[in-house]
């Protein structure tokens, strides 16, 4: 567990570096971890992620194709895409209007 638990703030620091109106994907975090099948363990970070004392911006973390498939786990099945909203975004059924657009790479944009 305690492997998890390192990877897991791995995952929040390179979280925490999304800008504000930018969007990264689980498996862009994976990657630039070096742990490129690793997306669905970035899921569970996020998931845990809301538990945490210092919060995390969870809600600019999406699956790569923009959907927001981890609305589930916040605290409304709504409140994902509010937040996402506030920062400029157009959600069209659950999904990310303009991805491409907006989607931040964290291996080009820190890079590693």
């Amino acid at each position: 567990m305690d492997q998890h638990k390192d990877f897991f703030e791995k995952v929040f620091q390179v979280v925490e570096l999304i800008p504000h109106g930018r969007v990264t994907s689980y498996g862009a975090i994976a990657a630039c971890l070096g742990a490129k099948k690793s997306s669905r363990v970035v899921g569970w970070a996020m998931n845990a992620s809301h538990s945490r004392e210092k919060p995390i911006p969870a809600h600019r973390v999406v699956n790569r194709n923009g959907l927001l498939t981890g609305k589930m786990h916040f605290k409304t099945p709504t409140d994902m895409e509010e937040r996402l909203k506030t920062e400029g975004h157009k959600i069209e059924n659950d999904k990310i209007a303009g991805f491409k657009d907006v989607f931040w790479d964290p291996s080009v944009e820190l890079g590693l």
